[in-house]
């Protein structure tokens, strides 16, 4: 009498909660070859042929070797894995304190530049206010010259005449 051979299939999370009693369902790909080799070689554990149980246990001693080295490099691979992401998230934190702290820098100098801006206005308004005073200055002066000058110019001639 054989025993029965359960069905061997491969699940997805979302497949699991459906699972029957007579299926028997692996996650890992490599278990599933294990399985397939232990299913397929049942007979041989049964039987009475001593020499075949050491050859199955040879070969169950390799899988098991083989197995547990496969899941040694996916551990690593997992821990290698997990610290590369921790650096990954400490560059970032690193880098976004450098930008925050470069954003409080240049709204300092920003601030700064625009009450040097603000300073520098008031300063141009009051020159050019002041340019426009003394040119009104000058104007007058040059008006007031103009007077002397052509008052003198008249006494001048004036006394020209009498002279003659």
């Amino acid at each position: 009498m054989t025993p029965q051979r359960s069905q061997v299939g491969y699940s997805t999370p979302d497949e699991r909660s459906s699972l029957f009693s007579d299926n028997f369902y692996i996650q890992d790909p490599i278990s599933v070859l294990h399985m397939t080799n232990f299913l397929t070689n049942i007979p041989h554990y049964f039987s009475s042929n001593p020499s075949s149980h050491s050859n199955n246990s040879t070969l169950d001693e390799a899988d098991r070797q083989q197995t547990n080295i496969i899941c040694e490099r996916k551990r690593r691979r997992m821990v290698s894995n997990r610290e590369s992401a921790r650096r990954s998230r400490i560059r970032k934190q690193k880098l976004l304190e450098e930008l925050l702290s470069q954003l409080v820098s240049l709204r300092a100098d920003n601030q700064t530049l625009m009450e040097q801006l603000s300073h520098l206005v008031e300063s141009h308004e009051r020159v050019v206010d002041e340019n426009t005073r003394l040119k009104e200055e000058a104007t007058d002066i040059i008006h007031k010259l103009d007077e002397i000058l052509l008052a003198n110019t008249s006494m001048d001639m004036q006394c020209f005449v009498e002279l003659s």
